[in-house]
């Protein structure tokens, strides 16, 4: 079986999984959505602010969203006691990296796709343009490939539920920010040419954290 086949099987077992139980994706979009709904009310009234905050806004909402996503990806191999068996399985350890880096994209892009339009409603901002979805699928990328790292790390510590935070938050802050301002950007109305630069440095970063997370990713399942 070649590598990309073993990593979109292990993708394929959280989705199923995932179908079935839907734990990670309805509780982290109420979460999403509880978050627009109370910076709406804060915001809402004032047009002008909300242009100025909404970026900010919006990152918030997708980085707390992902780090509660992330926090469940390996708990449930632990509580199933499947962890163990993912590693006696003929698969390498890159592969089990990758499989689960592309389930926990699966989910936050579908968390995504529904926060947007919602967004979009409440705050009455064109972030469907083809800008910010670009953006936001950028960032997300970097933002799983580092987070699946750290959510292995943490998953057998006691206090796994804020180890996670504490150690991830500073590592992906660089993707963030510069999602942030690229963001800003396009919600401005910004050029493609005006964005390249913002673009750039969140590829960049993509491509620092995916090499890096899966050249890690075997010695830290192992600890």
């Amino acid at each position: 079986m070649s590598f990309w086949r073993k990593a979109l099987a292990i993708t394929r077992k959280d989705a199923l999984s995932e179908l079935r139980t839907k734990e990670i994706i309805s509780s982290v979009l109420v979460f999403a959505l509880l978050v627009i709904l109370t910076f709406n009310f804060a915001f809402g009234a004032n047009q002008e602010t909300m242009k100025l905050v909404a970026p900010g806004i919006l990152w918030v909402t997708f980085t707390f969203s992902g780090v509660l996503s992330l926090n469940r990806s390996f708990i449930s191999e632990v509580e199933q006691d499947c962890l163990e068996g993912l590693k006696v399985c003929p698969v390498g350890r890159e592969a089990i990296y990758v499989g689960k880096a592309l389930g926990s994209l699966l989910f936050m892009l579908i968390i995504e796709a529904i926060a947007l339009p919602v967004f979009a409603l409440f705050f009455n901002l064109q972030v469907l343009s083809p800008q910010l979805v670009l953006i936001t699928f950028l960032a997300t990328v970097g933002f799983v490939s580092v987070g699946i790292l750290f959510s292995a790390l943490s998953v057998n510590t006691r206090a796994r539920e804020m180890v996670l935070p504490i150690l991830f938050l500073p590592i992906v802050v660089p993707v963030v920010i510069s999602a942030v301002k690229a963001s800003e950007l396009a919600l401005s109305g910004a050029t493609w040419s005006a964005l390249s630069s913002g673009i750039l440095i969140i590829l960049a970063f993509d491509a620092i954290f995916l090499v890096a997370s899966f050249f890690t990713f075997s010695f830290v399942i192992e600890e």
